[in-house]
């Protein structure tokens, strides 16, 4: 329930006033069945937008810091990532990453909508970095299809440090789903190239400039 009202009540209409978001290409959204829709990620507020202009629910994994503040702020925090239903990731890898991907798995297999940003972190130069694997263990294992987003100036909204949201304008461009019959799961190369094939395709959507190089994590 506290997903639909942050989206239509709390936060989207505020939002939707500050970002003004023009979508292109919503009707490569399947209205049904599983998904798993991979963004880059210019901004915190990333997540938010896509919530925003996606007609079905969305589930992405958060920090797990964002579930283990202390004080009134991580109170806070962790009351609305686990009131939108989004799942913990330690993002130091391991066995708790694992975990994580075995309930995205269980998300697209049950036939939801699962987010994620493939480059893991924010991009602090606006470029767009290297794609970790996580997304084509997942859409290889489940043949869930991938579709690509874009989202172009939540830099501007949302500048890094920034602790107000500004005025600006949006625009998100939703790709078609990606075709990968021709990578397989049980091969960590397919897995790697089926990745740079997202970031390739992301690349071209945002036009972002790709680097074959991790981005530095953001607080």
């Amino acid at each position: 329930m506290w997903y639909w009202v942050f989206k239509y009540v709390l936060i989207g209409p505020f939002l939707r006033l500050v970002a003004r978001p023009s979508v292109v290409g919503l009707s490569n959204f399947p209205p049904t069945g599983p998904v798993i829709v991979a963004a880059n990620h210019l901004a915190v507020v990333d997540s938010l937008l896509m919530v925003l202009v996606l007609p079905r629910r969305v589930t992405f994994v958060a920090k797990a810091e964002y579930f283990t503040g202390a004080g009134i702020r991580g109170c806070v925090q962790r009351w609305f990532f686990s009131a939108t239903g989004q799942l913990s990731i330690d993002r130091r890898g391991g066995a708790a990453s694992v975990s994580a991907l075995d309930e995205a798995v269980a998300i697209v297999g049950a036939g939801g909508v699962w987010g994620i940003h493939p480059e893991g972190s924010r991009s602090r130069d606006g470029l767009l970095h290297r794609g970790r694997t996580g997304v084509m263990r997942v859409a290889l294992a489940t043949g869930a299809p991938v579709v690509p987003l874009a989202l172009k100036g939540t830099d501007r909204v949302n500048p890094p440090g920034a602790r107000l949201w500004r005025p600006g304008k949006v625009h998100v461009v939703v790709g078609q789903p990606l075709v990968l019959s021709t990578f397989s799961a049980d091969s960590p190369t397919d897995v790697r190239e089926a990745t740079d094939h997202l970031m390739a395709a992301l690349s071209r959507l945002s036009g972002q400039q790709y680097v074959d190089s991790y981005t530095q994590r953001a607080a």
